[in-house]
């Protein structure tokens, strides 16, 4: 049985960072396609960045250049370290995966069929 579970969030202002971890379990994360996304209120849930199976990594426009995904296969773990965290960024983040390559878009929330439960991230002024 597939399961995601993310920890990490929490509260923190402005230029505050937070790492998230999303703990896989059920499948070797080394053979799956991995992501993270968000999801604010109102709002469609936004790819934040994607790891191939290679260990390439794909950055959303939101995390480029202030958010780190990281994966240690030994833990079954994905990781993203998010430094410089603007108010823009709070949202739910949820961590996805899948045996599959689905969507030529890797930042698509389509292509994947797993999800964890996801973990609030809010950042304050």
């Amino acid at each position: 049985q597939v399961q995601l579970v993310e920890s990490g969030g929490g509260s923190v202002q402005v230029g505050g960072s937070l790492r998230l971890s999303c703990a896989a379990s059920g499948f070797t994360s080394s053979t799956y396609y991995m992501g993270w996304f968000r999801q604010a209120p109102g709002k469609e849930r936004e790819g934040v960045a994607a790891a191939d199976l290679d260990g390439s990594i794909l950055y959303g426009n939101p995390a480029k250049g202030r958010f780190t995904v990281s994966k240690d296969n030994a833990k079954n773990t994905l990781f993203l370290q998010m430094n410089s965290l603007k108010p823009e960024d709070t949202a739910m983040y949820y961590c996805a995966a899948d045996p599959r390559r689905r969507s030529g878009n890797w930042l698509s929330a389509s292509g994947y069929f797993y999800w964890g439960q996801g973990t609030q991230v809010t950042v304050s002024s």
